[in-house]
Formats: structure tokens, C-alpha cells, sequence
């Protein structure tokens, strides 16, 4: 038991103000230490939750390891709440989350779909974040250039046959072949409860094929999204189909909370049968083409 010292009343009083002092800087460190411990100890569930969240539980990362900061899971597609599609990557998505000076580092790697790893810096702020490559971006207001540029990054490979897991259409077309994803910069940013989507990001399929037809492939297409980071300037999309019997065009605005696309599928001259089936399915049937149609 700590006593008072003997002195004068101005000796106790300076004493007693001393202890209280202290204690109120002993309250401070254990909540500091608390909340460190808590922090560097975070485990790899709050991503996850996080993630789940933000896609309306579309993209998941099931059986979470380890620590927010170096984890892995088994990343799922699913069609969202109430589904019972669900489709998972094999093997185990790693991951490594660091602060920097200008925000945080997100490194991850799969041996099947990122084989050369995939780093984003993410920046959160007031009522909003950013998140883009580990890379420069195109200044804010800049205009987006006619075609992609000749050298986008390859980021990431995937097996078509995922995107089953979303239900339905791709449940029904069941999709081979590959899905390889590439972009020469690109910034993510949500505002006010509005996504951005600053620079080019470009999405190919390759060898494409479907339980719908007999051909064995049906071609290869890419689908081009380009965008200036503008508020009143919506990101461009583009389908165009690169070879194969199955012709895809269209075009396309999303404005980060609605999407407007209109194109059109069509069989190459000799291949109408074979494809009946898959251009009923794509969208409404008007003679040789089926139109599709989005928002």
C-alpha cells in the first residue's frame, strides 16, 4: 500500500496529484497495448468478412488462415445470399497486407491463377478508399486513349469454368477455356458511396467453349473497360470477338452503381445449328443474331 509522504498540505497535494498522474498514463499504455495487441494479432477472418461484404458475398475467402497481415484461404465465386452455386479456385490464395507511408501494400499469390504475384496499394480515406496497381495510373482528367495501349500488364490467369459458381446464366453455359486478366494502370476509388474506375483494365477469354454446343471451341473474345476517374464521365466497355464461329460485339457504360450494355452474338456462315442452342440462351433471338442486353 502506497502512503502519502510527510510534509506540508502544497508536498501532499503535489504528490497526490503525481499518483493520479501516473495512473492515468498506466490506463492509457494498457488500452494502447490492448489495441496494438489487437491489431498486429488481427486474424485473417476480418478480411474475409470484408471482402464478403464488399461483393455482397459474391467473392469469398472460405477456410481463412493465419493473421490479417500474412494469411491464405481457398478463394469461392457464389451467386450471393440465398445461393447454392459456388465454385473454388484450387489450391490456397496467399497473402501479405503491410502499411506504407501513403496507405497500405497488398501482396497476394496462387501458384494457378497468380503465378508472378499481385501487388495493390490500398488508400483509405474519409467516407471512401482507393485501390490501384503498384504502378503509376494516368493523371485524374485525363483522356482515355482510342485503343489499349501496346503493353498492359498481365495480372492473373483463371479457368473460365469458375465463373460457374456466380449461377445463373454461367451455371447453365458452363465455360471452358481461360480467362486472363491484364491492364497499363488502373485506380479503383470509391466516393460518397460511388466507384471510379481510372485507366484501362482488359479481360480476355481464350479458347472459349460451352456445354450448349457440339464445336469444340467457340473463339476467343476480350471485354475492354477504360475510364477517366471523372464523376460525370461513366467507364467505357467494349466486347469484340478476336476469331472463333461465335461472332461477339457490343458496347457498354457503368457509372460504379448501374450497368448499360447492348451487343449482339452471331454464328460465322455454316455454324447456325451448331450454335442454336447458345444464341438462345445469350440474349433475345431476332433472325441470325441474338441481342443482348444489360441495364
Amino acid at each position: 500500500m502506497t502512503r502519502a509522504p510527510r510534509g506540508t498540505p502544497a508536498d501532499t497535494s503535489r504528490w497526490q496529484r503525481a499518483l493520479r498522474a501516473g495512473r492515468r498514463w498506466a490506463v492509457w499504455g494498457a488500452v494502447l497495448g490492448l489495441g496494438a495487441g489487437l491489431v498486429t494479432q488481427a486474424p485473417a477472418q476480418w478480411l474475409a468478412d470484408g471482402l464478403q461484404n464488399a461483393t455482397g458475398g459474391r467473392l469469398l475467402l472460405a477456410e481463412a488462415r493465419g493473421s490479417l497481415w500474412n494469411g491464405s484461404a481457398v478463394l469461392v465465386l457464389t451467386g450471393g445470399a440465398g445461393s447454392r452455386d459456388a465454385a473454388a479456385l484450387p489450391g490456397r490464395l496467399q497473402w501479405q497486407l503491410r502499411p506504407g507511408w501513403n496507405g497500405l501494400q497488398l501482396t497476394a499469390q496462387q501458384a494457378c491463377c497468380l503465378p508472378d504475384g499481385l501487388r495493390l496499394q490500398l488508400q483509405p480515406g474519409w467516407g471512401g478508399f482507393s485501390l490501384a496497381l503498384d504502378g503509376p495510373a494516368p493523371p485524374p482528367g485525363a483522356a482515355s486513349p482510342a485503343a489499349l495501349p501496346a503493353a498492359p500488364r498481365p495480372l492473373g490467369q483463371w479457368p473460365a469454368s469458375w465463373l460457374a459458381g456466380l449461377g445463373t446464366p454461367w451455371n447453365t453455359l458452363q465455360l471452358g477455356g481461360q480467362l486472363q486478366l491484364s491492364s497499363a494502370g488502373l485506380r479503383l476509388q470509391s466516393a460518397a458511396g460511388q466507384l471510379r474506375l481510372q485507366g484501362d483494365l482488359l479481360l480476355q477469354l481464350r479458347g472459349a467453349s460451352s456445354r450448349l454446343s457440339v464445336l469444340p471451341t467457340l473463339g476467343s473474345y476480350q471485354l475492354l473497360l477504360q475510364g477517366s476517374g471523372q464523376a460525370d464521365s461513366p467507364t467505357q466497355l467494349r466486347l469484340t470477338s478476336q476469331d472463333g464461329p461465335l461472332r461477339l460485339n457490343g458496347e457498354g457504360q457503368w457509372t460504379g452503381a448501374r450497368l448499360r450494355f447492348r451487343g449482339t452474338a452471331q454464328a460465322t456462315d455454316g455454324q447456325d445449328d451448331a450454335l442454336a442452342n447458345l444464341l438462345n440462351i445469350i440474349g433475345r433471338r431476332q433472325g441470325a443474331l441474338s441481342v443482348i442486353s444489360i441495364g
